[in-house]
């Protein structure tokens, strides 16, 4: 395959203004073009086969849940940009069989192409990771981790009401981390927390820096992951290749990504995740269970993987 950097480039900050500007091929002895993020920017002219990763079908399935500004660029491009594709990489099963309902697309040009983490995230010694984050976190008690957005297909409200009734239920000091950029929707589940008088054991410690994000993983007693929706997920699969006891939800592709890796709930269900998160603190056995799958399931989601399934699925396309 040839190997082309004749692309516009442009140094806008903001993700949208870059990827809504045009791509331009220069150099027509190319075998393939392939734009990773969700087609958008894909050239109008076309002078060899395209194709795109689509992750995911979300501003179709929970609209709500996205920006105006992304739902109308979902809108509008990506039918379009569908319709220009000889092949589309995803990132599960479930989205594909979801681009296939949205788009009529043909399912023999559909490859899946799993992610995974990255080598950062291993098991490292929980005492020396909780010392870390005590330190620069001010984070004393033992603690559960969520991170992954604050998208309202997220479920932080479920997750801080299971967490309120776990506190009446369990008889040891323990908080609830939630990671991430601060915001709006941030703002409205700090409120959710005061309000249920939980404020103090709700802990947002704002944005963690990537070289930080292990010592959370290790030092959780467990990670939780409530989404309603995924194409693919993948912090459950950075805690799991951690050794973190995972629990996640039972819907989307979740189940498909993790597999026995994970304890699965209903997001749907407060008591559920309630009763499933107080089993892993309470029961040894189950949460070492745990671990010991996770990170068996992690093992099998590598980069080189991704890669060889990614260089098939261009091989096929260029051929059809």
């Amino acid at each position: 395959m040839n190997l082309s950097k004749n692309i516009k480039e442009n140094t806008i900050n903001n993700f949208w203004d870059e990827v809504n500007i045009p791509n331009i091929l220069k150099d027509s002895n190319i075998d393939i073009y392939h734009v990773p993020q969700n087609g958008v920017g894909l050239p109008e002219e076309k002078t060899c086969p395209f194709t795109i990763t689509l992750h995911d079908v979300i501003p179709y399935r929970m609209p709500e849940t996205v920006s105006d500004r992304y739902m109308k660029i979902f809108s509008e491009k990506i039918p379009k940009i569908v319709s220009m594709t000889d092949g589309i990489i995803t990132v599960s099963e479930f989205s594909k069989k979801d681009i296939i309902k949205s788009f009529g697309y043909p399912e023999d040009k559909i490859y899946v192409s799993y992610l995974s983490n990255e080598d950062i995230y291993k098991p490292l010694k929980k005492d020396i990771c909780k010392n870390i984050i005590k330190k620069k976190y001010k984070i004393e008690k033992d603690f559960i981790f969520y991170v992954g957005g604050f998208s309202l297909r997220k479920n932080i409200p479920g997750l801080i009401k299971a967490f309120s009734k776990l506190i009446t239920l369990y008889d040891k000091e323990i908080s609830l981390v939630i990671g991430g950029k601060t915001g709006p929707l941030c703002e409205e589940y700090k409120k959710l927390a005061e309000k249920l008088n939980i404020k103090a054991k709700v802990i947002f410690p704002g944005f963690i820096p990537l070289n930080d994000m292990p010592y959370f993983y290790n030092g959780a007693n467990l990670f939780v992951y409530p989404s309603f929706y995924e194409g693919f997920g993948l912090p459950p699969v950075e805690a799991m290749a951690c050794g973190t006891p995972v629990i996640a939800s039972n819907t989307t592709c979740i189940p498909e990504i993790v597999q026995d890796g994970a304890k699965l709930v209903n997001p749907y269900d407060i008591n559920d995740l309630c009763d499933s998160i107080l089993q892993v603190l309470l029961d040894k056995k189950f949460s070492e269970k745990l671990r010991i799958s996770g990170l068996k399931r992690a093992s099998n989601l590598s980069w080189r993987r991704c890669a060889r399934e990614t260089l098939s699925a261009y091989e096929k396309i260029i051929n059809c």
